[in-house]
């Protein structure tokens, strides 16, 4: 070839990538007929069918699979070539897709994001709220944060952030109505809030009286799948519930939670900065990360 149409090669990526034309067009900001126009051209220049059409699904054919990666190693070095030579300048810029968890995204993480926007006017960030684990490759996402253990994926890079300590609490109006555990074993009189989804309530990592670290699976009266509800319902003197510092470290100052069975905080759950691994750590990316290290290094809900 003379020459070669890269943004035929993007689209076609993308569509593989998104399943479907509609999705690349999303990712694209363009027209499902504009992807596919691009891609039939590019099919055209090259004599080769590249990927199966139906009406419900797209998928590539073998000789657009062997083109696909080839395509995917290609666009790779050349946006590793755009970063260095970004990086020099070091202004991030661009589109930057972010995904976070629901309730410790908008408390936590996107605060500083919405930071990061002031001060780097060329930057466009799309923040999306989920507490499923998305395919950061398949939907396009450049950056995640993750809360718990991280998938076996060679595909994704990671970068500890941030180790979330919890404590067990209580609305003081509710201990004096039904008393104060003084034990695990005294739980089972108490109305327990737990986190939980699908049926499975989610397990509390807690000090034993040995002072050593153990599994409680609480047996929960009212079981909620969002953090901040959980919080509210603490409040609201529905039981005892076991809540990070992110989300209760201010009831507890002024006073509207009390710490039960331990005046001690346990770190329960790693959060992660998580990228795909086929993509160069662009200075976008990258100062979203030295951001977050920075700021949870000493988050203020943690402040002694």
């Amino acid at each position: 070839m003379d020459s070669i149409d890269l943004q035929g090669i993007v689209a076609f990526v993308h569509a593989v990538e998104a399943g479907s034309f509609t999705g690349a067009g999303e990712r694209l900001h363009v027209t499902k007929s504009a992807i596919g126009k691009s891609v039939a051209q590019l099919e055209q220049r090259l004599g080769v069918r590249l990927l199966n059409r139906t009406t419900r699904s797209l998928s590539p054919t073998s000789e657009g699979t062997s083109y696909y990666e080839a395509c995917v190693r290609a666009l790779a070095e050349i946006e590793a070539g755009q970063a260095l030579l970004a990086s020099r300048r070091q202004i991030p810029s661009g589109r930057l897709r972010v995904d976070v968890p629901l309730a410790f995204g908008r408390r936590c993480v996107a605060p500083v994001l919405f930071g990061i926007s002031s001060r780097f006017p060329d930057l466009a960030i799309e923040i999306s709220f989920n507490d499923r684990r998305v395919d950061l490759i398949e939907e396009g996402i450049d950056l995640a944060v993750r809360m718990g253990d991280l998938d076996d994926s060679l595909s994704l890079a990671a970068r500890r952030i941030y180790a979330q300590r919890s404590a067990i609490c209580a609305a003081p109006d509710y201990l004096e109505r039904y008393g104060r555990p003084r034990s695990l074993d005294d739980l089972v009189h108490h109305s327990v809030i737990g986190y939980g989804r699908e049926g499975v309530v989610r397990p509390w990592t807690i000090r034993n009286a040995d002072g050593h670290l153990t599994s409680f699976v609480p047996k929960a009266r009212l079981v909620l799948g969002h953090g901040e509800p959980m919080l509210d319902a603490a409040l609201a003197g529905c039981g005892i519930a076991f809540l990070p510092t992110w989300l209760a470290a201010e009831s507890l100052r002024r006073g509207e939670l009390e710490m039960v069975l331990s005046d001690c905080l346990v770190e329960n759950i790693v959060v992660h900065a998580v990228w795909p691994v086929t993509r160069a750590l662009t200075p976008k990316v990258r100062v979203v990360i030295d951001a977050l290290v920075e700021y949870f290094s000493t988050p203020p809900w943690d402040a002694a």
